[in-house]
């Protein structure tokens, strides 16, 4: 497994799965550590997956200062990642509350970002927070089938402020996945070890975001931007995701039928395709 240091001292550990040319990957959660990414369904069979475990997760050692979760502290250790691996500009995947360490390195560094891919991204970071009423929405494409109906009640009273159990968030699990099979059962039950809550809770905390400077830097990323949604995903929905789109002067969006917010899983074929022509091509 190898490790790098990063700008405090902190040793941070990535892990590589496949070969070809390099794509540094960056979890959600936020704060779960990689392995939840899997191979992306396939990617690694033509791209060198670079997986990093963010400070304080899977292999990685929890920092001295663990004020440093925040995740703006933590566009730094993406900088870091990118000279340990010698690479002037590099391709770039975030998925889920990962897009916004994206965001940020990317506004940072701007010349640093080939292209870049965000899969199902939360846009904190320029201040395009997702809404209940858009959760809600999505969830309630599934209506009229368990165990959606149950999901959706679970998710309605989590969403309305009266519940907010870990019993509650069970129930509505099988809204984030395009299908709720063995597999998707298992990768959420995952959550539970490989996600380091204290970080979590630190990541998005007061002074995370600038979002009017972090908008003025995105339009200065040159490089082809794409941003991946779910069409049955509610974080972001689709119309969302093409506002976020539309920050970077060379972004698209598109959309993956069927998919909730691990698309990887929903279409493997379909998503290691897509992303794979994107990275190779721009288009």
């Amino acid at each position: 497994m190898p490790t790098f240091t990063t700008y405090d001292g902190t040793e941070l550990a990535y892990h590589v799965r496949g070969e070809g040319e390099p794509l540094v990957c960056l979890p959600g959660g936020a704060m779960r550590a990689s392995v939840y990414l899997g191979d992306l369904g396939g990617l690694a069979a033509g791209r060198r997956l670079i997986l990093l475990d963010l400070r304080g997760t899977g292999d990685s050692a929890i920092p001295a200062d663990e004020s440093t979760y925040r995740v703006d502290h933590q566009v730094a250790d993406v900088e870091a990642l990118r000279v340990h691996l010698g690479l002037d500009r590099m391709d770039l995947l975030a998925h889920s509350a990962g897009g916004n360490l994206a965001q940020l390195y990317a506004a940072a560094h701007p010349d640093r970002v080939r292209r870049m891919v965000l899969v199902t991204p939360t846009a904190w970071a320029v201040d395009l927070p997702v809404t209940a009423e858009q959760r809600l929405t999505a969830a309630r494409l599934r209506a009229g089938t368990e165990p959606y109906d149950t999901a959706i009640e679970a998710y309605e009273g989590i969403l309305g402020g009266g519940v907010d159990s870990d019993e509650a968030w069970d129930l509505a699990a099988p809204l984030f996945y395009g299908r709720w099979d063995d597999a998707a059962r298992a990768h959420c039950a995952a959550n539970a070890h490989e996600q380091n809550e204290k970080a979590s809770t630190a990541y998005a905390g007061p002074g995370a975001f600038d979002p009017p400077a972090t908008r003025a830097g995105l339009r200065r990323v040159a490089g082809e931007v794409l941003v991946l949604a779910g069409e049955l995903d509610g974080n972001p929905c689709p119309a969302l995701a093409g506002q976020l789109a539309e920050l970077f002067p060379r972004g698209a969006v598109e959309v993956q039928a069927g998919a909730g917010h691990f698309p990887w899983l929903d279409d493997a074929v379909w998503f290691s395709a897509r992303v794979e022509r994107f990275l190779a091509s721009g288009r």
